[in-house]
């Protein structure tokens, strides 16, 4: 383990027009910790998981990656990425998992998980595919690697997504409610595997509406109300003594 923070945000803002959806967040995720990100709807919880990895630009505020800062610079009053090189080159080692899995629906599940790899970081075509064989074992998708993402189920999709992201070794992972499109008999099978991602001290940062599941795994919680963070801690603190009249009450909306 390293002191240096795997992620980290620093007074973080994003507006849309004349609507401030973050009002300056700030979080810190080091080297194995699973941060689980909890609040209502348009709390600002996606939003902000999507500046982290630049699908939203920040409207101000500093995002490092592995001691990395973006290169920010502004241009007619917003700001933008200074270098897309930088971006691209970050981007493809921090994986994203979507709640609508995102499969490429016109290549089978090995050809989903060596995409990346091969186009975009270089790998030899034998050594990805064996590392994807790999990754498909490890989310029980090993006799799927043929399919085709339309002959999987929701579950089976998301696992795919997941090793997706596995494949590129990512500093770390970003979940946005990934059980939140699944039925309901198809959302364990996919956070068991998130279990065991989590107790191989993977970095995380998950935002998610399980919240028996944030309570288990979680290193540390964040709860987002209207785009501020009202209140964070280690979970048996959020969910066990939440000091926030809001927090409890979401708590009790939620049980």
């Amino acid at each position: 383990m390293t002191d240096q923070p795997a992620i980290q945000v620093e007074d973080l803002h994003k507006r849309f027009g004349t609507v401030e959806v973050l009002k300056g967040v700030s979080l810190t995720a080091r080297p194995g910790d699973v941060v689980a990100v909890i609040g209502g709807s348009g709390s600002g919880k996606s939003t902000m998981l999507r500046c982290i990895n630049l699908l939203e630009t920040p409207s101000a505020g500093r995002i490092s990656i592995k001691g990395e800062a973006y290169e920010m610079r502004s241009v007619r009053g917003e700001m933008e990425p200074a270098n897309r090189k930088q971006v691209q080159r970050i981007r493809a080692h921090l994986g994203m998992v979507f709640q609508s899995f995102n499969l490429w629906p016109h290549r089978t599940v090995l050809g989903n998980v060596t995409e990346v790899p091969i186009h975009v970081l270089g790998v030899k075509r034998a050594e990805a595919e064996a590392r994807a064989i790999a990754v498909l074992e490890r989310v029980g998708l090993g006799d799927k690697r043929d399919a085709w993402p339309a002959q999987l189920s929701g579950g089976q999709q998301q696992r795919c997504a997941i090793a997706r992201v596995l494949a590129v070794e990512p500093t770390a992972m970003l979940f946005d409610e990934p059980t939140s499109a699944l039925d309901p008999e198809l959302v364990n099978e996919v956070l068991s595997v998130i279990r065991d991602l989590a107790s191989e001290k993977r970095t995380m940062i998950l935002v998610t509406h399980e919240m028996a599941f944030a309570r288990d795994v979680a290193t540390h919680v964040i709860f987002l109300r209207d785009g501020r963070i009202e209140e964070e801690g280690p979970p048996e603190q959020i969910f066990g003594a939440p000091r926030s009249p809001h927090l409890q009450q979401f708590i009790r909306s939620v049980a």
